[in-house]
């Protein structure tokens, strides 16, 4: 069963589909080791990359596994990050949450704003009951994004990954569908 990638406006942002020229701007940020430096991959080195990611996201738009989106920013049309619904299982009715955004945009709002843009998506148009996300466990300002959306840390995930070399551990967080409180007004999370 597919799993059509919509699109989502917000008062700031355009969540939509990756295009082919986003693979620039994709690049960019994927190569961007102070942006990644809590990933648990190394920054990409190679262009390839951006163009095996977009491929990846019609995939998983073919297969029904989940969307990826690119957010771009309204105001000028700039690509800021994406943020993904991953492991979709309608069965379970679950699903996971992630995003990545550019260095230069932190702490404007953009994460929480996209993402609860796509939560509200999922739990509407997937009817889901759960979501999960993870974050290494220095990543203080991606859990304060979850904590915004009304994400519960669950527990630690120990020595779960290897982040530039060194082993870290990630923190679990759920949401459920009687805890989600969207908001009707447009989203400023500063």
């Amino acid at each position: 069963m597919s799993l059509p990638t919509p699109s989502l406006p917000t008062a700031r942002l355009r969540l939509r589909a990756f295009e082919d020229a986003d693979a620039d701007d994709l690049f960019a940020l994927q190569s961007n080791a102070y942006v990644l430096r809590y990933w648990d991959g190394p920054p990409w080195t190679e262009r390839a990359r951006a163009e095996k990611f977009i491929t990846r996201c019609r995939e998983m738009e073919t297969e029904g596994t989940g969307a990826r989106l690119a957010v771009e920013r309204v105001s000028d049309g700039a690509f800021i990050g994406w943020c993904t619904l991953a492991r979709w299982n309608p069965d379970f009715r679950s699903a996971a949450l992630g995003y990545c955004f550019d260095d230069a945009v932190w702490g404007q709002g953009y994460a929480t704003e996209a993402a609860r843009a796509l939560l509200r998506w999922a739990f509407d148009t997937l009817d889901l009951n759960r979501v999960q996300a993870e974050t290494d466990t220095r990543n203080g300002a991606s859990a304060r994004v979850l904590e915004k959306l009304g994400f519960l840390r669950e527990g630690t995930l120990r020595e779960d990954c290897v982040v530039n070399g060194e082993v870290s551990d990630s923190w679990v967080f759920g949401l459920l569908r009687r805890d989600w409180r969207p908001s009707a007004e447009p989203v400023d999370a500063r």
